[in-house]
């Protein structure tokens, strides 16, 4: 178990160049599998979701090797396999090897996945889309298997845009019979990222991005080489760190494009903050003013910025309000900020406001997900005091080198280890 100490109340000034996206690594890796071939995947973020992929592929027989921030995966050897509970269990995305396995071998058995505590997240949309294109779905307990004579294209129509469904049916037919179209897909920057790398791979995809992708399946996906883009959620993060405790503080390597609704909510609350083609440069700023947020799918709100946004605006003046029409589990981080001083009102499971601005005092807090750890882990730079953020490998699964970013822009952040 890991702890991040933080002594709070620090300037941060210099540079934090963003990483790869988490959310388009944990799918471009899984996605080797549909060929037979070596894939070369750059940019990828030193995080432990990608260890977790890495055992995941090397379980079923792929060879993987990683330099600093590329990887190179060798499919001649891998073998169809049942994934136990003990790897997939590990992180959320291990469900794309079945879509992955599914769209190669026709038969995917795995377990499960696991994943942050932050609601329910079925994964029904993903299985009915595997159904359309003719696979059959067996439930044993936690344990999927599902298996098709042929895959064969077909219209689909997700019930909610969700990413992980539009992905995970993507992967199942790009080597289908004939074309499918998924009405109502996700357009989150991420799915056009992983479309481009199938795309190179010899996939025949259009309108990723678009709430209508076609895929016209092809007999065969060779070797590719492809990038992962800039974190959104990394820059969005880092950016709330600048307009909380910033002094000309550059966070470079980001598409503004991709994170307009941050930007257009940080500019309506009068945050000090220049935006230019690969960077912004963001400082403190007394009398912020409150804003209402309600999470959306892209180009929406991201409900992965929500609970870090909700740490700056407890320090808005007057009244704002959070709606979260994602996931029913992400307000888990608000008690803790209300321990830490905030003044934070839930009105039911989907909505709460924040009263400010109010003085933040270090304290002993967890991470009971991910987003709520960075959540946190704003609260303690900005707090008086000491502030000690338990449960951390939900952040560090998800945030490289978070400590050692944070430290050289000026912050008083170690990680230590509990024995």
């Amino acid at each position: 178990m890991k702890q991040i100490i933080i002594e709070g109340g620090q300037t941060l000034t210099g540079t934090i160049s963003i990483s790869g996206a988490k959310n388009s690594a944990v799918a471009l890796v899984p996605a080797a599998v549909l060929c037979d071939d070596l894939v070369e995947i750059e940019n990828v973020p030193n995080i432990s979701d990608i260890d977790a992929l890495e055992e995941m592929l090397q379980y079923l027989g792929a060879t993987v090797s990683r330099q600093t921030s590329s990887i190179h995966i060798d499919t001649h050897q891998i073998e169809n396999k049942e994934i136990p509970e003990n790897i997939s269990k590990k992180l959320r995305a291990s469900y794309y090897f079945m879509g992955a396995l599914l769209g190669k071998y026709k038969k995917a058995t795995m377990y499960f996945p696991g994943g942050c505590p932050i609601g329910a997240r079925p994964i029904n949309l993903h299985l009915k889309g595997f159904e359309s294109l003719g696979a059959k779905v067996i439930e044993e307990g936690n344990k999927y298997t599902i298996v098709a004579e042929t895959l064969k294209g077909a219209p689909i129509y997700l019930d909610t845009p969700s990413v992980g469904a539009t992905i995970n049916i993507m992967f199942a037919a790009v080597k289908a019979l004939g074309t499918t179209v998924i009405e109502n897909a996700a357009k989150e920057p991420e799915i056009v990222n992983v479309a481009t790398m199938l795309n190179n791979m010899g996939a025949r995809i259009r309108g990723a991005g678009t709430s209508k992708i076609t895929i016209h399946g092809v007999e065969k996906l060779h070797g590719a080489y492809t990038e992962v883009i800039p974190d959104r959620i990394e820059a969005g993060t880092y950016i709330i760190a600048g307009a909380l405790i910033g002094k000309n503080l550059e966070i470079h390597n980001i598409i503004p494009k991709h994170i307009e609704s941050l930007i257009s909510k940080l500019k309506e609350m009068q945050v000090d903050m220049k935006v230019f083609a690969d960077r912004v440069v963001i400082s403190k700023k007394d009398g912020l003013k409150p804003v209402h947020i309600k999470t959306l799918g892209y180009p929406g709100f991201p409900t992965d910025l929500q609970q870090p946004l909700t740490t700056l605006l407890t320090q808005c003046h007057g009244i704002s309000s959070v709606e979260e029409t994602i996931y029913e589990n992400r307000f888990l981080n608000t008690n803790y900020l209300n321990d830490m001083g905030a003044d934070i009102t839930a009105l039911d499971t989907e909505k709460i406001t924040i009263k400010g601005p109010t003085k933040l005092k270090g304290k002993e807090v967890v991470a009971t997900d991910l987003r709520a750890g960075a959540c946190l882990v704003l609260a303690g730079l900005c707090a008086d005091g000491i502030t000690i953020v338990k449960d951390v490998e939900h952040v560090l699964r998800g945030y490289e080198n978070i400590i050692e970013k944070l430290r050289q822009v000026g912050a008083k952040i170690t990680l230590e280890e509990i024995k």
